[in-house]
């Protein structure tokens, strides 16, 4: 067996990217990766792009985290400002929330996901399905199927728990945006005022015609998001600097004492504080996940150097406004403003949570090319939109679900206020979970010591677990939505994960291996056509069923036989030297393995492209493909309940065609049915 070393592979500048929604598509460009150490101008640009991406989400948290950590109505879970539940506001209830929102920042995102999470990646790149990959590397040598089991049960919640978070996100910034026009109708009463009652039609036609131009990709305009969340993260911070200039004993929250006192005077109450408290820190998960775009020192840089004290100095403003005007509590991040900015100031926000929106609908892409990849998820139609760039994606599946989900939200709640009582669930269980998968790579890994790794991913746990249970109440209030998400798309991928192992194993026990078939033709002699067949199977070992149909009913061969696997790995991709493995067996036949990394699209002109260089020449229009089609009845006797053996038969006939998945030219296809009983 040799490897294949690079050959001649199609640009995807030789097709339309347009090709993609028509059933053909370019081949996928090569994914071009940041220097691990770039500096002076590249390091600023980097810097400056990663604002547009990496901090959209948790940029716009300051639309609504102080509003609703000093929200108080009838039904809210935490109404800090109801004198007959809580405390009055006062200098220690809001030093006290400020501090808290704080540390939180420190402790969770520049502790624990930008010093010591984004340690973890998997070549290069980040989120939670890549370090889930990156620990079952080491788990499938360990043999150790229960552990396995484990993690990968973990890794997969914690990845449904991100989409949840990827539907209600675009909503509550887009709305939270939107609601500051009822503070301009305040100040500019009449077309204003008719405004408001308009908020969330406006919100209906912005989301929907976010989703509808993803089809488009970004790459035009995403060039700009980097320069406007400059401005937009400039302009919240001199907002909370204008208050903080003449109330400058506001920096006193800086001090933790006033946190942890806050929770020990306001006990229970207090404590569900932190389910609001935690708003100012979503946003943290996707951080990590986009570290292979961009890579670790421009996102560490950006953070440290703007992002964080932009925030800090938006929160300790607000802060202060509330403790000098106890009204304005409503609405504190817009009444920051002068009146002759807050119309800029709205749009502003908004464009700010559309380019926030964005980026978490790019991150689910992302998560979805990479659980296909990974087997936890059926094919889906995925079209570069991108010559240049492998990472610039459209899913259409998941983004009319995403666009569903966000336009029930949004008539269902209404407000950002109650949105928010649905944040926090997902955000919180995510981040516990990544908590559990460092202590894994820290000590499978790394090497580190029982004490140190175990005392560090504690402490880590333990402010997730907190900050989760403190938003055990919301549940009631609107958190099950991304629960019940969650826990659907979890059944969806485990049952689609342990389907496609029962299928494999009942089309592996009716193979035959494949000395015994090659036997068979040197002694029976078939007859050969010219060109070259390539049968495709998910198997790299034994005989592919459609091969044995196909002789078994043209009783033909070919003159020369692909039996080609396409493989996933457990890393984010792959270069050409790795990509193609050939085994050459008698009678014209070749054993063909190629490999994928779970952030690459398979296509199978760049493999038969690549095989040039292993002296297999095949002819594009003299190549048939062989494809096998499996009608799957639940009647049989494997080894699944029969409510999850209908869901996976449903998902099964859902799922994308190979022709359309792998890039196969339609004309070239044969495909032979066959029925299986589960």
């Amino acid at each position: 067996m040799s490897a294949v070393k690079p050959g001649g592979s199609m640009s995807s500048d030789d097709v339309p990217l347009s090709a993609g929604l028509t059933g053909a598509r370019p081949v996928p460009p090569h994914r071009q990766h940041v220097e691990p150490n770039p500096h002076g101008k590249r390091l600023a640009v980097l810097a400056l792009t990663a604002l547009g991406v990496v901090y959209g989400d948790i940029g716009t948290s300051p639309l609504y985290a102080i509003k609703e950590a000093f929200a108080c109505s009838g039904d809210r879970v935490v109404p800090i400002t109801c004198p007959a539940v809580r405390p009055a506001l006062d200098e220690p209830a809001v030093y006290g929330v400020l501090s808290l929102m704080l540390w939180a920042l420190i402790v969770v995102v520049s502790v624990k996901y930008i010093v010591f999470i984004m340690r973890a990646d998997n070549r290069g790149e980040g989120g939670i399905l890549a370090l889930l990959a990156l620990i079952l590397q080491r788990a499938h040598r360990a043999g150790d199927e229960r552990r396995r089991f484990a993690l990968i049960a973990l890794g997969l919640f914690g990845a449904s728990l991100l989409y949840g978070e990827g539907i209600i996100t675009p909503a509550v910034s887009v709305l939270s945006a939107l609601e500051g026009l009822n503070v301009l109708a305040e100040a500019h009463p009449g077309v204003a005022t008719l405004l408001t009652y308009y908020i969330l039609p406006l919100a209906v036609v912005i989301l929907s015609t976010l989703f509808y131009f993803q089809r488009h990709g970004t790459a035009r305009v995403g060039v700009i998001f980097g320069p406007i969340m400059l401005i937009y993260f400039t302009a919240i911070a001199v907002l909370g600097l204008r208050e903080v200039i003449p109330h400058p004993a506001i920096l006193q929250a800086a001090n933790p004492l006033f946190g942890i006192r806050f929770l020990l005077d306001h006990g229970l109450p207090g404590f569900h504080i932190l389910g609001s408290v935690v708003l100012v820190i979503t946003g943290a998960e996707a951080l990590y996940a986009d570290m292979g775009h961009f890579g670790k020192k421009p996102i560490r840089l950006a953070w440290f150097a703007y992002v964080l004290p932009c925030l800090m100095l938006s929160y300790f403003g607000q802060g202060a406004l509330v403790l000098r005007d106890h009204s304005a509590v409503d609405y504190p991040f817009f009444r920051l403003a002068p009146p002759a900015f807050l119309l800029p100031l709205v749009v502003l926000a908004t464009t700010a949570a559309i380019i926030a929106s964005q980026a978490l609908i790019s991150g689910a892409f992302s998560l979805t090319q990479q659980s296909v990849q990974l087997g936890y998820t059926p094919r889906v139609t995925i079209v570069h939109t991108s010559a240049r760039a492998a990472g610039q994606i459209y899913i259409p599946e998941v983004n009319k679900v995403l666009w569903i989900g966000c336009i029930v939200l949004v008539l269902t709640f209404q407000t950002s206020a109650n949105l928010a009582a649905a944040y926090g669930i997902a955000v919180t269980g995510t981040m516990a979970i990544s908590s559990v998968l460092f202590f894994v790579v820290a000590r499978g890994r790394w090497g580190w010591s029982l004490a140190k790794a175990g005392s560090l991913a504690l402490g880590f746990l333990i402010v997730d677990l907190t900050f989760f249970s403190a938003n055990v109440p919301k549940i009631l209030h609107g958190g099950w939505v991304p629960l019940a998400f969650a826990i659907t798309l979890f059944t969806f991928m485990t049952t689609w994960k342990r389907g496609r192992e029962i299928l494999r194993d009942i089309l592996r026990r009716g193979s035959l291996p494949l000395d015994l078939f090659l036997e068979d033709v040197e002694r029976r002699k078939p007859h050969r056509v010219r060109g070259t067949a390539v049968f495709m199977t998910s198997e790299p070992e034994g005989t592919p069923i459609v091969l044995l149909h196909h002789l078994k009913h043209n009783q033909v061969l070919h003159e020369q036989i692909l039996l080609l696997s396409v493989i996933s790995a457990e890393v984010p991709e792959l270069n050409d030297m790795e990509r193609v493995t050939v085994e050459r067996l008698p009678h014209g036949f070749f054993r063909v393995t190629a490999r994928y990394g779970f952030m690459e699209t398979p296509d199978a002109k760049e493999i038969l492209a690549l095989l040039a260089d292993a002296e297999v020449t095949t002819v594009p229009h003299e190549t048939s493909y062989y494809l096998g089609r499996e009608r799957l009845l639940p009647d049989g006797n494997a080894p699944m309940w029969g409510w999850r053996k209908k869901v996976f038969i449903f998902m099964s006939r859902n799922a994308i065609g190979a022709t359309q998945y792998f890039g196969i030219p339609p004309n070239r296809v044969v495909e032979l049915g066959t029925q299986i009983e589960l």
